[in-house]
Order: structure tokens, then sequence, then C-alpha cells
């Protein structure tokens, strides 16, 4: 697993004339792309498989589902939830790129279980202006993998909508947990 210990060293917040965390990040590209060695791979993804999931740091889905470079897409937003934008990626990934199946996946611990839409109206009273998104905050993971399960196999765009599955990530065992999309 890549960790923050494996880029250069300089943990400290930039000071004037300091590195910052993506200069680190910069420099970390630079000695992978010293080793880099094209894998001679197109877009399409090799399981034909489109995995939705939250952004959350502590998931390394490669490692979690067993995947390798280009084995699959990966689509990432805050909670995993199916959102117009990732309808967009969706459909884009089955349309042009040949997928078929869809993973949904949420995990324990969320953020967006401690959100509301209140959210977005102290952003307008902050910046004046409120988001055109909303926040899609949940109470209940289990309901909102649901939710995103039945926005895929109902989406107009996306003809395949026969395999799709949903998950919560257990962050604590690294266990998936499925959810049945009739309960």
């Amino acid at each position: 697993m890549t960790t923050s210990a494996s880029l250069p060293a300089d943990p400290a917040p930039p000071a004037s004339g300091g590195r910052s965390v993506t200069d680190r990040l910069v420099e970390a590209n630079r000695q992978y792309a010293a080793r880099f060695a094209d894998p001679g791979m197109d877009a399409r993804p090799v399981l034909h498989v489109a995995v939705v999931a939250c952004m959350d740091a502590r998931l390394d889905l490669h490692k979690a589902l067993g995947l390798e470079l280009g084995d699959c897409h990966t689509i990432r937003n805050a909670g995993g939830v199916v959102t117009d934008d990732t309808i967009r990626s969706l459909t884009i990934s089955q349309r042009a790129l040949g997928t078929r199946a869809v993973i949904l996946i949420h995990h324990t611990g969320c953020g967006l279980e401690s959100l509301t839409e209140d959210f977005r109206h102290e952003l307008e009273d902050e910046v004046g202006q409120r988001p055109a998104w909303a926040v899609e905050a949940f109470r209940d993971v289990d309901q909102d993998v649901r939710q995103s399960m039945q926005r895929v196999r109902t989406n107009p765009f996306l003809p395949h909508t026969d395999d799709v599955r949903g998950f919560v990530f257990d962050v604590h065992t690294g266990l998936l947990r499925e959810i049945d999309p009739a309960s």
C-alpha cells in the first residue's frame, strides 16, 4: 500500500520557501516516471466493470477487490453516491468503453452521515452563492446503497443494468457486506 511514508520526506507544513504537499507529490511522480514502463493497454477495462465508491482515503479499492491496473474503471466521489456526474461517467464507461457490470461501494463511518443539506446553506451564507449540487447526505448507509443501485438500474442512458450490485465496506475489518436491493 502506498502511504505518505513512501513519499519524499518533508512532513512539515510549507513555510516560506518550504515544499508543499503538491511539491512532494510531483517529486514522487518524477520517481515513478523514472521507473515507468508503458503497459500497452487501452482505456477499455479488462474485466468490463465500473466501480463507484466513496473518495474516503481509507479505501484502497484495488487491493480490497484484488484488482490490477487496467481491470476496471473507478469513479469516486463523496459518499460514493450516484449523482448526475456519476451517471455521465458510467454512460461513457458503458457506451464508449465496453463495461457491463457496476459495483457500488459505500463504507462504514462515512463523513456524509454527519452532514445535512444545511451544509449548502452554510456555504451560501459564507460565499454568497448556494452550490447547484446536492450534498447527498444520508443517515442509513444500507438505504443509500439501495438508492444508488436504483438510480443506476433505472437510468435510460445506461444500457447494461442487469449486473449492478451494492456493498458496504467495513473500514475496521476490510470486509464487504452485500446489500439486498429489495430489503
